[in-house]
């Protein structure tokens, strides 16, 4: 299944993506995809529903990140050997962990804002883990069972904030807009091999990113058991799970965001992402 969420910011409805990509209304089978609809037991219910049977949604509406009320946004930093390289810094022995707000989390294809006084806002587009099944000291042989689905995120990032501001990267990372979820929740089922997923992101047309999630050097499975060892997982957290290269930070000189660009990315089955960067 492919479901989102449609409409104004903070009066989403759940939706359905039918087989002929048109929206479909979830409303009166679910309030929201968040908490215990994406678990197992309330993902089967949506999965039993014929498409058919539920009312099309006219017109384009805007979409709303595919995850509601989410509890955790866990990231993943240096996942990629070469964008480790490109960013000066040595591979990691573990999961380099840090986190994101959750009000940075935004829509697919919303505005991207520029905080006041950026001079190195950056880009990464990142496979991100939704959680079905909660849990902690999670077994890695059981963790896929633990996942409601996959989504594209690009995973905004101030460096100066990060990189040069102290020791946290936390706060180059959790400006509002710098979390954008979507365009849509795919389970696993429409997903074969997670480990084999082409990803890529453009500016303004221009190529910057073209990768695989075959490079990642710590897995699905190895980062939901990690991640589990720390704190408890719960139905709708989301883990972005890094980078492969091409970021801004990467080019020779360094490349970065000033306002007015357009950002598409997207990842193979997980649907494409597009952002207009403003100025605030």
């Amino acid at each position: 299944m492919k479901l989102l969420r449609y409409g104004p910011k903070g009066q989403e409805k759940p939706g359905l993506l039918d087989e002929a990509g048109r929206l479909r209304d979830l409303s009166a089978h679910v309030g929201d995809l968040a908490g215990a609809a994406l678990e197992p037991e309330g993902l089967a219910r949506l999965a039993a529903l014929d498409p058919a049977s539920l009312p099309m949604v006219s017109g384009a509406p805007r979409l709303g990140p595919c995850v509601g009320r989410v509890g955790k946004f866990i990231c993943i930093g240096l996942n990629y050997a070469d964008h480790a390289a490109e960013s000066g810094m040595p591979v990691p022995a573990e999961p380099v962990v840090f986190n994101k707000w959750t009000s940075a989390i935004c829509g697919p294809d919303d505005e991207i804002e520029i905080p006041p006084g950026s001079v190195k806002t950056d880009w990464e587009v990142e496979l991100g883990v939704i959680i079905g099944k909660g849990g902690k000291h999670i077994p890695e042989a059981e963790a896929l069972g633990h996942v409601a689905g996959y989504c594209v995120i690009n995973d905004v990032s101030e460096r100066e904030w990060q990189l040069e501001r102290g020791a946290t990267w936390d706060k180059g990372k959790g400006f509002d807009t710098f979390g954008p979820l979507g365009p849509w929740l795919v389970t696993p089922d429409e997903i074969p091999n997670v480990d084999e997923l082409g990803m890529w992101l453009e500016i303004d047309g221009k190529r910057y990113q073209n990768g695989s999630t075959r490079t990642m050097i710590f897995k699905v499975p190895q980062i939901i058991a990690y991640v589990s060892r720390f704190l408890s997982l719960q139905p709708g957290d989301v883990i972005s799970t890094g980078t492969p290269p091409g970021v801004g930070l990467g080019q020779k000189p360094p490349v970065y965001l000033k306002g007015g660009e357009t950002m598409r990315l997207g990842i193979d089955g997980l649907g494409v992402q597009t952002q207009k960067v403003v100025r605030t």
